[in-house]
């Protein structure tokens, strides 16, 4: 066995964009972190494809939305087809533009989001360490000891305050907890495909076409000429998995679409699956996206919904490891994430599953009154606007929360702040803007967060009011 690594404050088990985001917070927060993973390289595919609003809105905080967003695509548009024909028509600017600064659905792969992550942890001086794995770990005396196994087969032991399982829908921290992990998996069997092709529906628009057996949706990518394919496999029960490929796919939507593949970068299957841990938190081991969470792809919310965990805890931790709070600051993180993953998974499920399932009300759901009831909520300003609230995340509040105290007009304690548009520019309200109305301050840096160390001074987004940089608020 080798040594044993005592500097790690939090340890992080998993480098997907959950573990990825966390490990890149707490390390502006001045916290230090490491950050593993199993498999040897990141992954080249990749499901998950849209970046919300609310996360834009938070990566700001560290800098992190313009790259993002020259990075990836602006779609403008979603449109709906119903057996050949367009049914709903939806421009994504328009309901959102008094709600965000970020009015729009960005289209950024996953595993190109990745990358990004990675490179921004490597500028703070912060590596994954691939290929190396969690065995297993034991909490006492305020700390615990974890052992870990390298790509070389050598041990190690990693003594951590804290532990945050991002390991995915089959995490080994959620097993070794032996926390329930309740839920199901879908009939269906799933493609995703990386795809250049032309044709009216390679115009920068989402597309979702709707069959009695087929679904499909087309995801622009930032290269012209360039989508994502998301769909249904028909009959693969009839077919071994492993012998699926882009052959197997229907071509009947494809055709009726009017998009000619002209070639196929790569071709992956998938089940969907839905599913909530029972607990998100036990002692100092946290779990956070898929280990505690999974869903349908509907919305685009399921990579979403893991950054939230991720930024939702990093401030808690980061708050207690530096003093500034109490250890039962940390109590909030499971109720208010675990409140939100319970209805989200509850309402994707209803939606997923009358947008694919074959039987025959979920077909008149799907064919008739779906399409309706979307023409219907294109038409009227206010059902744009829940829409975009709902799907952007900018909805999602914690006024149940512990933390949450009074109301200010419309505002209550755990609610975002509302987006404040003036002289022409978006800003996002915040508690340093009101007290000064400025929206950047230089103040002395703080002594532990790394965005100050580099710069030489603090200037953010953010509240100065107790001489400290908002980054580490």
């Amino acid at each position: 066995m080798g040594g044993t690594d005592s500097g790690t404050e939090v340890l992080i088990i998993g480098a997907g964009p959950t573990g990825l985001v966390l490990a890149l917070w707490l390390t502006h927060l001045g916290v230090r972190v490491r950050i593993i993973d199993r498999t040897a390289q990141p992954g080249t595919t990749s499901r998950a494809i849209a970046v919300q609003a609310r996360t834009l809105e938070l990566y700001r905080q560290i800098h992190l939305a313009e790259p993002v967003i020259e990075r990836g695509r602006r779609a403008v548009a979603a449109n709906v087809w119903v057996a050949g024909k367009k049914r709903a028509h939806i421009v994504f600017g328009e309901p959102g533009a008094n709600i965000s600064s970020f009015p729009y659905a960005l289209i950024f792969p996953q595993d190109e989001h990745e990358r990004l992550l990675v490179d921004s942890l490597a500028a703070l001086s912060v590596e994954v360490e691939r290929g190396t794995e969690l065995l297993d770990f034991d909490e006492a005396g305020g700390s615990i000891r974890a052992r870990l196994r390298r790509s070389d087969g050598s041990t190690e032991a990693c003594d951590t305050r804290y532990l945050a399982g991002c390991d995915g829908a089959h995490s080994s921290v959620r097993e070794q907890l032996r926390l329930g992990f309740a839920g199901g998996t879908y009939a269906q069997l799933f493609y995703v495909a990386d795809v250049q092709a032309s044709g009216a529906a390679m115009n920068a628009q989402v597309h979702v076409a709707l069959d009695r057996a087929d679904f499909l949706a087309i995801f622009p990518l930032k290269a012209d000429g360039h989508a994502r394919l998301v769909g249904t496999v028909r009959d693969a029960a009839l077919r071994p998995k492993e012998h699926l490929s882009w052959d197997d796919v229907s071509e009947r939507v494809i055709g009726w679409i009017g998009i000619h593949i002209e070639r196929v970068n790569w071709f992956s299957t998938y089940r969907v699956h839905h599913r909530v841990a029972e607990r998100f938190r036990s002692g100092a081991v946290f779990l956070l996206g898929d280990a505690a969470h999974v869903h349908s792809p509907v919305g685009g919310q399921g990579m979403n919904t893991g950054i939230g965990d991720a930024i939702n805890l990093a401030w808690k931790l980061a708050a207690v490891l530096h003093g500034r709070a109490s250890a039962s600051l940390l109590d909030s993180y499971e109720p208010e994430r675990i409140a939100f993953a319970r209805r989200l998974v509850a309402t994707t499920d209803q939606v997923f599953t009358a947008v694919t399932s074959a039987g025959a009300i979920a077909r008149v759901l799907r064919l008739r009154i779906l399409p309706r009831l979307l023409s219907l909520a294109s038409r009227f300003e206010t059902l744009r606007s829940f829409v975009f609230r709902t799907v952007s995340q900018t909805s999602l509040n914690y006024r149940r929360s512990s933390l949450s105290q009074g109301r200010a007009g419309a505002v209550h304690g755990g609610d975002r702040l509302p987006w404040v548009p003036m002289s022409g520019i978006g800003i996002t309200s915040h508690r340093w803007y009101r007290s000064t109305g400025s929206c950047t301050s230089t103040v002395k840096p703080h002594p532990r967060c790394a965005v100050c160390a580099r710069r030489g001074s603090c200037r953010c987004m953010c509240s100065h009011g107790e001489r400290r940089c908002a980054v580490a608020a």
